[in-house]
């Protein structure tokens, strides 16, 4: 009988176990319900509130959700919920279209090509200056045949060389192989249309892989000396911990990460410089080298199937009363007679005598960070300005430089950001994180911040740019917090010239990707936009890296123009 007894409450305890069980399995399973729904419902609410939009060339589409994946899990730093849920957001801004399953494995002639695709102007008819011109895109592959899906890269372009006009496009992807280019009309007589494949969708493919996984695509070095004994080691963002000691220089006021192999004699204390290494080679296949060929489909002009020119007439007063208010393209301003024309309520003024800049300049202090482009912009103005002096001689074009027209009190600084930078050997004690920097400015009415950083990023997964601007913007609030009246002025990311080894690293579509971020992250703060990226493609000089003279100048009066305003509202040229 007890024995009896004894099974039954074995059997009723296993009962209530496995009962328990399964409701602390289901109970689990509606928590994670209930958080993965609370996300994407706060998901939602913050981009509803926020209205985080791209205002680039290109309209991207929400391909598939986004899990984070750290560049390099072991040191990845926990960030807050409100960074997660921004990074999140962030990342599903710039989700670009994949090709279908299995494109991987095509051949080349059934990927986009720019010969055999064609572009028509929609619905030609009298155009007049304030309409909108639409174009339709159609991309075919190799042998002629019209795309089905989309993620191609596309710039627009409508110009004038009589006028020397131009303006950039707003390409939309209808994901079925069919674009749409639409223009403002902006200014009265001829206009020409120019379309570019930057890169096909199989080619985007490739380099969303190489961005995620291939961090490893440029390395960097420092030497450790002391003594006559030196060592020279491979430096990165994220090193393999498995293979050597590793020197830890992870700066301790952001947390950005930088690490170095322990050298073999010397301790971590005697490392002295810091040099770009090298490029990491042979990080695609034969067959994905067939998608970046310069001439063939990378940055190849798309032709028109009839025309590519309208005529653009003046508008009337009478064609001006019946018109609809057009839809609002993402157009920050445009080129008339090489000078730029911003849109949007800044008066822009072209400072073409030296004296002008001289006085907008008067008793202030110009502080300027980031990589070669803003160097652009101190080289400028020193080459300029006939009572600026350069105190610092450095003969590497790294810098840092400084520049003092001590007659008008006025002073320049230019420092490169830190790394990663690809950058001739330079000591480590100047290398210096600009957030850092920016905490160390006073600030106030006399004090101007410029700063563009982007290009060395590229070779990155793009949460590595988030968290470094996330620590800018940081140091940006709380140099406005303590003191309202400094500007700061932002320079975007811009297009450059193209081949195929520069594309695995530096292509558009990297750039592009940052371009938004950028603009994203930096939304609703009291900062000024350069946008050199509307301002290359607009231009008709060939893009670069480093616009020529002629753009540089144009962004140069741009930030002039946010330090000191046109009070009358009038273009103006002094």
């Amino acid at each position: 009988m007890k024995i009896s007894i004894t099974m039954s409450l074995n059997f009723w305890k296993y009962i209530l176990i496995i009962l328990s069980l399964y409701g602390l399995i289901f109970l689990l399973i509606n928590i994670t319900l209930w958080k993965s729904w609370k996300n994407h419902l706060v998901s939602a609410l913050y981009k509803d509130q926020n209205g985080i939009q791209s205002s680039n060339l290109s309209e991207t589409h929400q391909a598939f959700h986004h899990k984070r994946t750290p560049y390099c899990p072991h040191l990845a730093q926990p960030l807050s919920p409100e960074e997660e849920l921004e990074e999140r957001n962030l990342l599903d801004l710039i989700a670009w279209p994949k090709p279908p399953s299995g494109s991987e494995s095509l051949y080349l002639s059934q990927t986009s090509d720019p010969v055999h695709s064609r572009f028509t102007i929609v619905n030609d008819k009298n155009w007049s200056v304030g309409d909108q011109l639409e174009v339709q895109v159609q991309l075919r592959d190799f042998k002629g045949r019209p795309k089905r899906y989309g993620g191609d890269l596309l710039l627009a372009r409508l110009h004038s060389p009589q006028y020397r006009a131009g303006v950039a496009g707003q390409v939309l992807d209808l994901k079925n192989g069919i674009y749409y280019a639409r223009f403002s009309l902006l200014w009265e007589g001829s206009a020409q249309v120019d379309v570019v494949m930057v890169h096909s969708s199989e080619a985007v493919a490739v380099l969303q892989r190489l961005r995620e996984k291939r961090f490893d695509r440029v390395y960097f070095s420092s030497i450790f000396g002391q003594g006559n004994h030196f060592e020279k080691t491979i430096c990165n963002m994220c090193l393999p911990p498995d293979q050597e000691p590793l020197c830890n220089f992870t700066d301790h006021r952001t947390g950005e990460p930088w690490y170095c192999y322990k050298p073999k004699m010397l301790s971590c204390d005697a490392r002295n410089n810091h040099a770009m290494g090298g490029y990491t080679k042979d990080i695609i296949t034969k067959e994905e080298a067939l998608l970046f060929q310069s001439g063939k489909n990378i940055k190849v002009a798309i032709r028109a199937s009839s025309t590519d020119n309208i005529n653009v007439l003046a508008l009337t007063k009478e064609a001006a009363s019946r018109r609809r208010e057009p839809v609002k393209l993402a157009t920050s301003g445009y080129y008339y007679q090489d000078l730029w024309r911003p849109l949007g309520g800044i008066s822009m003024r072209h400072f073409d005598k030296a004296f002008a800049i001289t006085l907008c300049l008067n008793n202030k202090s110009v502080y300027m960070y980031g990589d070669s482009t803003m160097r652009q912009w101190f080289e400028y103005l020193h080459s300029v300005l006939p009572d600026l002096r350069q105190v610092t001689l450095n003969p590497k074009p790294v810098g840092p430089f400084m520049a003092v027209d001590s007659k008008h009190n006025i002073l320049l600084k230019y420092r490169f950001h830190g790394p990663p930078i690809r950058i001739t050997p330079v000591m480590t004690s100047e290398l210096r994180y600009i957030a850092n920097e920016l905490d160390g400015l006073t600030g106030g009415p006399d004090t101007v911040v410029a700063l563009s950083v982007w290009a060395h990023f590229s070779t990155f997964p793009v949460e590595v740019y988030i968290n470094r601007l996330r620590q800018i913007r940081k140091a940006v609030v709380r140099l406005l917090d303590r003191a309202p009246g400094t500007v700061v002025v932002i320079r975007t990311p811009n297009p450059q010239a193209l081949e195929r080894d520069v594309s695995l690293y530096n292509s558009d579509w990297f750039s592009l990707q940052q371009d938004t971020v950028l603009r994203a992250m930096f939304e609703g703060l009291n900062v000024r936009f350069v946008d050199a990226w509307q301002m290359v493609v607009a231009h008709h000089k060939p893009h670069n890296v480093h616009p020529p003279r002629a753009i540089v100048k144009n962004m140069v009066d741009m930030m002039l123009s946010y330090i000191c305003p046109d009070l009358t509202g009038n273009q103006s040229r002094q």
